[in-house]
């Protein structure tokens, strides 16, 4: 009985106890709730701390940074392409040259036939480049064309360590190949970043944020700035290049009195290169070990600069637009470039085109040899063409002028300078650093060295000028029609390839033919910027008579 009443006393016990307990936990869940909640609203809701308009400015802060990077990125690799290239062909011309080098290590080979048909490879197969450079950038897309141009740079080089026909006249006609895709890339991607560049810096504008056709002359500063910076480092690969020069063969190489013992005349009285050049310009043969750790050496930049172009180098179009780029059909891109030919503007540069092909090949060919190294002798080579690139590299800040002066300031001034020296050249032809040669007395003849240095300061000066004023005017006229840029690159260096055809082709003409051709074009440079600058300016003119 008593065991019944406990066991009541505990049932009712719990059932007034348990009410108690679970309104608690219902209080204590509810807070928990609560308190979650206000921490979910708290860290989605606007904070305090929060300013939109700050955070859009730091992003797009960031992206013109990446646009800068680019831009240096881009210069760097093509910077470094080039320096490896021109360097390797160098040493190995004048290797190739030796009649010693020849009969030692390739006696039944051939190595002088070799040489010239890879000269011809490199030099006829650009002609050809406009039927396919338009249609390799748009499927490629441009910074994989760079990519893949620098790739077949690395095959060229790769192939020197193994002298044979097959490997070298092969890589070689590649490289033709690659040359005015590589270019036109180069010159269209410089120009899309001052184009990115405006569209970050003015990102509130309404036209920007619709993605529509940019004013005219919106980012004309940011493509004069940009070529300048692309040229500034892009001409310091003429000094590196000479580097296997001067710290590999330059202490291999027989002194002048024996190079030029039988030379007699040089500069504008000879035919050809250096009529009477000793066959034999090596005291003894360089150790193969030494060669070949000079060509893995770069090797190693050539897949830098590879790197360089896929790792650092964004892309140059927004997806969506590579995809309208394509779209017109590849028909279409094939026959554009043929059209563009007839755009009045590009028809009164073309004079521009050929002269900054001519000139850069005269300037490493004509005049360092038939001049610089006929007078001063082959150890200065590496002196003249270092001079000669620093003062391309120096004086391509002087197109920055473009920001306050009329764009053919540029091109009339390179024209006049190149000129005036091509006038003193015509009748200057110094004595050949070998003209004692069997005479004791070798301190007789004219020192010529800072003449020539001179020369070399003057005539980078007008290359500067030529050449970064021709790709910034170029980028200025078309800057609002990103769509037309891979096209009228593609025209530009066509044309310059066409003048590097020429230059192959003249080598044995008369030095003063030469010259007189070479003299012609900027003669033909004047005329045309006279009938351009009048064309735009009624273009202007009309252009403001309808919007105003």
């Amino acid at each position: 009985m008593e065991a019944a009443n406990c066991e009541d006393l505990i049932r009712e016990a719990e059932q007034f106890g348990a009410p108690v307990n679970g309104a608690m936990n219902e209080m204590m869940d509810v807070g928990r709730e609560d308190n979650i909640q206000g921490q979910m609203e708290e860290f989605l809701g606007p904070q305090a701390e929060y300013n939109e308009e700050e955070e859009e400015r730091k992003y797009y802060r960031r992206k013109r940074l990446g646009v800068i990077k680019n831009v240096v990125a881009a210069s760097v690799g093509a910077m470094i392409v080039y320096s490896v290239y021109m360097g390797l062909l160098q040493m190995q011309l004048i290797l190739h040259y030796d009649m010693m080098y020849r009969e030692v290590k390739y006696s039944n080979l051939g190595l002088e036939d070799i040489d010239r048909k890879m000269l011809m490879g490199i030099n006829v197969t650009p002609i050809i480049s406009l039927l396919y450079t338009p249609v390799l950038i748009r499927f490629l897309g441009t910074k994989w064309m760079m990519f893949l141009a620098s790739g077949i740079y690395a095959l060229f080089v790769s192939t020197n360590y193994w002298e044979r026909y097959y490997t070298l006249v092969p890589s070689a006609v590649a490289i033709g190949v690659a040359i005015v895709p590589l270019w036109a890339s180069l010159g269209n991607y410089i120009t899309r970043m001052a184009q990115q560049y405006y569209e970050y810096a003015h990102y509130k504008e309404e036209h920007v944020q619709e993605q529509k056709k940019l004013p005219k002359g919106a980012c004309h500063r940011y493509i004069i700035v940009f070529h300048s910076v692309f040229f500034i480092i892009f001409h310091l690969s003429f000094v590196f290049a000479e580097f296997p020069m001067r710290l590999v063969l330059h202490g291999y190489l027989h002194d002048d009195q024996h190079i030029l013992c039988d030379v007699k005349s040089c500069g504008a009285n000879i035919s050809g290169v250096i009529p009477g050049f000793s066959s034999t310009v090596l005291t003894n043969l360089p150790p193969s070990m030494l060669l070949i750790k000079v060509e893995s050496v770069l090797m190693g930049l050539a897949f830098l600069a590879m790197i360089t172009f896929l790792a650092l180098c964004g892309a140059a179009y927004r997806p969506t637009e590579e995809i309208d780029l394509r779209s017109i059909g590849w028909g279409n891109i094939f026959q554009l470039p043929f059209k563009h030919l007839r755009d009045y503007r590009l028809r009164l540069l073309c004079p521009f085109f050929i002269y900054s092909g001519l000139e850069v090949l005269f300037a490493l060919t004509g005049f360092t040899l038939s001049y610089g190294v006929c007078a001063l002798g082959l150890k200065h080579l590496w002196l003249l063409v270092v001079v000669y690139g620093l003062s391309c590299s120096v004086f391509s800040s002087l197109s920055l002028v473009l920001l306050r002066v009329p764009r053919w300031v540029c091109l009339l001034a390179g024209a006049v300078v190149h000129s005036v020296l091509l006038i003193g050249l015509l009748a200057f032809s110094p004595q050949p650093a070998g003209n004692n040669c069997g005479h004791d007395k070798a301190g007789d003849s004219p020192n010529y060295l800072w003449p020539m240095l001179s020369i070399s300061v003057l005539w980078g000066l007008g290359t500067a000028l030529n050449k970064t004023g021709v790709s910034t005017l170029l980028g200025m006229l078309y800057a609002e029609e990103k769509e037309r840029l891979d096209f009228i690159y593609t025209i530009f260096h066509w044309w310059q390839a066409i003048a590097i055809f020429i230059v192959y082709l003249w080598s044995n003409l008369p030095m003063r033919v030469r010259l007189c051709f070479c003299l012609h074009d900027p003669a033909c440079d004047c005329s045309s910027l006279k009938t351009l600058v009048g064309d735009m300016s009624d273009f202007n003119c009309r252009f403001m008579d309808k919007h105003v």
